[in-house]
């Protein structure tokens, strides 16, 4: 158990970030109370104070590495990429047959084999070159989501970053067995897929998302009136938009530029 609650916290440890995005905290999806907006910051004042931690770590840690792996040349960038968002596919198949999709479980299993082989263990996207349907990652928080359970209380974990009750569960049910490529390097017992690979991949996909948005989350930090408040709506937002399907509705964690933060003020 200890073993696997470390490995959790070292896989995750780059990703403090992952879902820090927003603009002044008062988006709001439609008309209706949302389940964004209900949440409640039972541990408001910890959770500020552990947000406050996590700048820290980011400015300290976090952001440098991100700067440093903005200088690789871009189709290595292109290529680790890649890689990473193919093994995520490792986690979002069986999401996908737990949310009852069969029909996009069959797609990207067959966009895992395709890009895992003729992709180069997923360094090229070939199945999007040929015409594959978009790909939408899926996880156990999303699952639970769709299943019915609420988020409960808005947490921000040390390290971790902003997350729920229920995305915590899922996080953790993630790592806890199941997460297929987890369990194939930490206990597969193989030359190829060993538990530090695991490791990487998974701080890779943390470094290179704050590498993408530097300069966006520097422009939300300075124009928003309560930072903390900015991310706590906007990830809450994002959750719901997940588990509903909603693609780029009002909110999108991930951001590619500052166009799409431009995009956020124009839907406030």
């Amino acid at each position: 158990m200890l073993k696997k609650l470390t490995i959790l916290i070292f896989s995750l440890s780059l990703i403090a970030f992952n879902a820090n995005a927003g603009s002044d905290g008062e988006l709001a999806l439609d008309e209706n109370k949302s389940e964004a907006q209900s949440t409640k910051d039972c541990f408001e004042k910890l959770n500020r104070a552990t947000f406050s931690f996590n700048q820290g770590l980011d400015k300290a840690v976090i952001k440098p590495i991100a700067k440093g792996y903005r200088k690789l040349p871009e189709k290595v960038q292109k290529g680790t990429s890649n890689a990473v968002k193919n093994l995520s596919n490792l986690v979002t198949i069986p999401n996908n047959v737990l949310q009852g999709d069969l029909k996009t479980a069959i797609i990207n299993t067959a966009r895992l084999a395709v890009n895992t082989t003729i992709g180069l263990l997923g360094t090229i996207d070939v199945a999007n070159k040929v015409g594959f349907p978009k790909y939408e990652k899926e996880d156990y928080g999303q699952t639970l989501g769709k299943w019915g359970f609420g988020p409960g209380c808005y947490l921000v974990l040390p390290v971790l970053g902003p997350t729920t009750i229920r995305d915590t569960t899922g996080s953790f049910a993630n790592v806890m067995g199941g997460d297929p490529w987890y369990n194939a390097s930490v206990h597969g017992n193989n030359e190829f897929l060993s538990e530090g690979a695991y490791i990487a991949s998974k701080a890779i996909t943390g470094i290179e998302f704050r590498a993408n948005n530097i300069e966006s989350f520097e422009n939300l930090e300075q124009n928003s009136i309560d930072f903390y408040a900015s991310v706590r709506s906007l990830y809450l937002q994002d959750r719901e938009n997940k588990i509903k399907n909603i693609q780029r509705g009002n909110v999108e964690v991930i951001y590619e530029d500052d166009d799409d933060w431009e995009e956020i003020e124009t839907n406030k």
